[in-house]
């Protein structure tokens, strides 16, 4: 999704144009996030062990156990069987000179988990980014790509990228994505000349990646990204309405982009019976009700799911590399509302003013429920069933599908959105070791692949960093398990007990307890709530 701009811009949004000022006026209004206090968070540890623990280590390879993992530093240094399985756990296992021992019998553990679609930065849904950095965490996310994190020049985003670094805020790792003609000293991106320069611009500055909205003209849009193939930044584009005419995800493929986020472009390249997607005479791309419901038609305008057309796009873009961002989850209101409306976290867990931004309303981007039916839901679930056969043949074909979350927008909240989006691609017919795979090394290589060197993290391994995830449970056998609310079933004796939730998430080598993040969570619900927000 876009930024939310209000007033004279927000026809700009719409369309897929960015508008800086207004961004960075939203920018300026943010508060700081707070240093990382005492007793948030503890390491890390000279030597850490994880004692007892079932595997998944994010390579697709299954679950295997039981293990010791040995953390020094914020590196993983080894893994040793721990026991046979079905007898009790070897007695007195080195190493005996640990600071640091978690007791992981019956846990799993994964590696940290990899947004690679997120937004943080909007006073109005949330004055303060360390809301949605700890929802992340609290639900297993230790890296995220913000596509981009802040509006405006991102100077903010910058400089949490820099304090989680360093490990003086609470957040996850964090890499930038700055939109293409951000607030720079060069003007307007008017040309391919323009266009270079900002990427070097965007290099020089510490992004680690470019934005597109396909708004710009083609020759801009090539020259782009081009040029940041050249330079090492990574290229995302969200290939909205406005500009899929000149650049869909074909053409996108073609000029040498890495990602296609959403579903824009790719159904525009797949069409059967024109060049262009046919819309209503009266339709309206400024109205945010009619975009939603018109791009949903798209399902019955492309060619046969499955067929040559089919199969020949899948395969070029496999041919080039591009790796596809689905982010199912964000669009999942507009096949169920109340779904989503009333999901188990919100009164908890979302804060007052992101509620607000969430309710129907025309000027909020994403919010256009002022007049959803029935059978525009049905329209939704239909479209579903190719946009999601897409996303599994490509993956069965060798495609890289990453899991992104687009927090902040259609009742999707911060790490529930995160925890949604793995669900969904396992509807699209994933395995649970393929969502795993792709929210862990899939998602690190997406990231570090434009850097042209190995991700530091996203497997576990010796030598690796150490981000990880450890649960309460089996997940493979249940997703439902890593939400921060956890699921109902009922227990041994038959009554009713809620399970799951992530025990631990360890950044860096760093043990969050997940529970005391969501307990902070909850607090800045009810002191907004109680300020009258």
């Amino acid at each position: 999704m876009q930024l939310k701009i209000l007033g004279a811009v927000a026809a700009l949004a719409l369309a897929g144009a960015f508008a800086p000022q207004a961004a960075l006026a939203q920018e300026e209004r943010m508060q700081r996030v707070p240093d990382r206090r005492p007793g948030e968070g503890a390491g890390p540890f000279r030597k850490l062990v994880i004692r007892g623990a079932m595997l998944i280590d994010g390579s697709g390879g299954p679950a295997k156990g039981p293990v010791d993992i040995v953390v020094e530093g914020n590196r993983i240094a080894a893994i040793m069987g721990a026991g046979t399985p079905g007898l009790p756990l070897s007695p007195n296992r080195a190493p005996r000179d640990f600071d640091h021992e978690i007791d992981a019998t019956g846990m799993y553990v994964m590696p940290g988990f990899v947004d690679t679609h997120g937004h943080n930065g909007d006073p109005d849904k949330a004055p303060n980014a360390t809301y949605g950095y700890k929802l992340w965490l609290a639900h297993g996310v230790t890296a995220v790509r913000g596509v981009g994190l802040y509006g405006g020049p991102n100077n903010q985003a910058l400089t949490d990228k820099q304090r989680s670094a360093a490990n003086t805020i609470v957040a996850p790792r964090l890499f930038n994505y700055a939109v293409l003609g951000d607030v720079w000293n060069g003007g307007s991106i008017n040309s391919p000349e323009q266009a270079r320069a900002w990427v070097r611009w965007a290099k020089s500055a510490g992004h680690d990646g470019m934005k597109i909205f396909n708004s710009e003209p083609r020759a801009v849009t090539a020259a782009a990204l081009d040029e940041a193939r050249k330079v090492g930044l990574g290229t995302v584009a969200h290939l909205g309405q406005g500009g899929v005419a000149e650049v869909n995800a074909r053409t996108a493929g073609e000029f040498g982009l890495g990602t296609v986020t959403h579903f824009y472009g790719h159904f525009e390249s797949l069409l059967k019976d024109g060049s262009i997607p046919r819309y209503p005479a009266d339709y309206n791309m400024f109205d945010e009700q009619d975009r939603f419901y018109e791009i949903s038609k798209l399902a019955d305008q492309i060619v046969e799911p499955g067929g040559p057309e089919w199969k020949a796009y899948l395969d070029a873009q496999l041919a080039r590399g591009v790796i596809f961002n689905p982010t199912l989850n964000i669009y999942s209101a507009g096949r169920d509302v109340m779904r989503a409306r009333n999901a188990d976290w919100h009164v908890k867990y979302t804060l007052p003013s992101l509620n607000a931004f969430f309710q129907p309303s025309r000027v909020n981007h994403g919010s256009y429920w002022y007049d959803w039916t029935t059978e525009k839901e049905i329209s939704w679930r239909r479209f579903y069933v190719p946009y999601m056969r897409l996303m599994n043949d490509y993956k069965n074909i060798g495609g890289i599908v990453t899991v992104g979350s687009d927090p902040g927008y259609i009742y999707q909240t911060w790490g529930f959105s995160y925890i949604q989006e793995m669900e969904m691609l396992q509807e699209a017919g994933f395995t649970p070791l393929e969502v795993i795979r792709a929210a862990t090394s899939h998602g690190a290589y997406e990231i570090y692949r434009p850097k042209g060197i190995a991700a530091p993290f996203g497997t576990v391994r010796a030598g690796m960093l150490a981000d990880l995830v450890i649960v309460p449970g089996n997940p493979l056998h249940n997703l439902k398990l890593l939400y921060g609310t956890g699921f109902e079933k009922l227990d041994a004796n038959g009554k009713v007990e809620r399970v799951g939730g992530v025990k631990y998430t360890i950044k860096d080598g760093i043990v969050y307890d997940a529970h005391a993040l969501l307990a902070d969570v909850a607090a800045m619900v009810e002191a907004q709530k109680a300020a009258g927000r």
